[in-house]
C-alpha cells in the first residue's frame, strides 16, 4: 500500500512511500498518489531561476549583485526577451506549487505544529541569508568586482543593510501568505468539503486577464522595478503571486490536477504561441508610437495596460501547459531526479554564491559578456546542485532545508 506524505518545504514534495504494514484506513488521500512530475517541474523551475540571474548578470535588466552587460544589441535583446518570458510565469508557478501542498500538510499537523514547521523551514533560512550570507555575497562583489580591497571585518563594521532577504524574498512572501492562510483556516474553522469543478480554458484566460487588470492598477503606483525595502518585494508582480497562491490552494482542495486532460495542455500551448507573437507585435507598437519603455512598465498608460494583461495571459498559458505536459510525460522519477528535487530548496538559497563566484572568476576574460553567459550558465546550474548536495550532508541541515 502507499502513503502520501506531504512536506511543508516549499521545494520538496515527499510522495509515494511504501508502507506495507499499514492497514487500509490509515491511507492519506488528500492528494494524488503519483506526483513525481511536480518534483520534476520544480527542478526545471529552479534551473530557470539560476539562468534568470545569469541573464541579469550579462545583459538583461533586473536587480542582481554583480553584472557585466553585453555590448551586442542583438544579444541584449535576446536576453531581455528570455527574461520577459521567464518573468511572466516562473515565480508565480512556484507560489502555485508551494500552495498546492499546504492544505494537506495543515490538515495532518494542525495549526500549531504546521506554523512551527513553517517558521523552522522558512524563518531560519531568512535569518541566515540576511545576517550571514548576504554580507558575504556583497563583500565578494565589492572586493573582487569593484576593487574595494578592505578586510572583511572592516567591511562589516561599516555594513548597514543587515535586513536583506535577497533572492529569499520569495521565502518571506511565502511565509507571509502561509500565515494568512492559517489565520483564514482558524477563522472559518470548518473547511468546506464541497468541490468546485476544474475551470475551463476560457475561465483560466478570463482569470488571467482579471489579474492583468489588477496588475495594471497596482503598477500605476508601484511600477516594475520598484522594490519594497527591506523585504525586497517587487510589488508590480504580486498580483500574480497572490492569485496563483490562492489558485494552488483551490487546486489542492478540489483535486483539479487529477483531471487535467492532455488536450488541455495542447490548447494552452497554442494560446502561448499566439501571445508570444503578440508580444513581438508590442515591440512594433512601441516603435510606431515612440512610447518610452517605462510606459509599458508603470504609470497610467494604455501601453502599460496592454503589457500587464499580455503578461498574465501568456504566463498562465505557460503554467497550464507545463502542468498538463508534465503530468503526461514527466510523471516518473529516477535516482538522479529525486536527488535534484530533494536539493532544490538548498539550490535556491545558495545559487547566488556559485553564480557570483564563477562570474567574478572570469570577469577579466577578454570576450564579450554575451559569450561569458554561455560559459557561466551551465557551470552555475551544475555547480549549484553540486554545492547543495554537499550542504545537505551537514548534520541538522536536512531538517531545515
Amino acid at each position: 500500500m502507499k502513503k502520501l506524505i506531504t512536506n511543508s518545504n516549499p521545494f520538496i514534495t515527499d510522495h509515494t512511500v511504501p508502507t506495507p504494514n499499514l492497514p487500509a484506513p490509515t491511507l492519506i488521500t488528500e492528494q494524488p498518489k503519483k506526483i513525481f512530475y511536480i518534483d520534476n517541474l520544480k527542478v526545471g523551475l529552479i534551473t530557470l531561476v539560476i539562468l534568470h540571474h545569469a541573464l541579469n548578470t550579462y545583459g538583461a535588466e533586473g536587480g542582481w549583485y554583480y553584472w557585466q552587460k553585453t555590448t551586442h544589441t542583438w544579444a541584449s535583446m535576446t536576453m531581455v526577451l528570455l527574461i520577459t518570458i521567464n518573468q511572466s510565469f516562473f515565480m508565480g508557478f512556484f507560489f502555485f506549487l508551494s500552495a498546492y501542498f499546504i492544505p494537506a500538510s495543515y490538515n495532518k499537523k494542525g495549526a500549531v505544529r504546521f506554523v512551527k514547521d513553517r517558521l523552522l523551514r522558512l524563518g531560519i533560512p531568512l535569518i541566515f541569508y540576511s545576517f550571514i550570507f548576504s554580507p558575504v555575497l556583497i563583500y565578494l562583489v565589492n572586493y573582487f568586482g569593484k576593487g574595494h580591497h578592505i578586510p572583511f571585518l572592516r567591511f562589516l563594521a561599516g555594513f548597514h543593510d543587515w535586513i536583506d532577504f535577497g533572492v529569499l524574498w520569495f521565502v518571506a512572501a511565502l511565509l507571509l501568505f502561509t500565515l494568512v492562510y492559517v489565520l483564514w483556516r482558524l477563522v472559518i474553522k470548518k473547511y468546506g468539503s464541497k468541490s468546485i469543478a476544474a475551470p475551463s480554458s476560457g475561465m483560466v484566460l478570463g482569470f488571467a486577464a482579471a489579474v492583468g487588470i489588477i496588475s495594471f492598477l497596482v503598477r500605476i503606483v508601484f511600477p516594475i522595478g520598484w522594490i519594497l525595502k527591506p523585504v525586497g518585494f517587487n510589488l508590480a508582480y504580486f498580483s500574480q503571486y497572490v492569485a496563483l497562491f490562492i489558485a494552488g490552494l483551490a487546486a489542492a482542495k478540489n483535486k483539479w490536477l487529477d483531471t487535467l486532460p492532455y488536450n488541455y495542455g495542447k490548447r494552452f500551448i497554442r494560446y502561448a504561441l499566439r501571445f508570444l507573437l503578440f508580444f513581438l507585435a508590442m515591440g512594433i507598437i512601441q516603435k510606431l508610437t515612440r512610447a518610452p519603455q517605462d510606459w509599458f512598465t508603470g504609470g497610467l498608460h494604455w501601453q502599460q495596460l496592454l503589457y500587464a494583461v499580455w503578461e498574465q495571459l501568456f504566463g498562465f498559458s505557460i503554467i497550464m501547459a507545463l502542468l498538463t505536459f508534465g503530468k503526461k510525460f514527466w510523471n516518473r522519477s529516477t535516482v538522479l531526479m529525486a536527488k535534484l528535487s530533494r536539493n532544490a530548496y538548498t539550490v535556491y538559497i545558495f545559487h547566488p554564491l556559485v553564480l557570483i563566484a564563477i562570474s567574478l572568476s572570469i570577469r577579466n576574460l577578454a570576450i564579450d559578456p554575451a559569450w561569458k553567459f554561455l560559459i557561466v550558465a551551465p557551470l552555475a546550474v551544475s555547480g549549484s546542485f553540486l554545492l547543495a548536495s554537499v550542504i545537505t550532508l551537514i548534520p541538522g541541515v536536512r531538517k531545515i532545508i
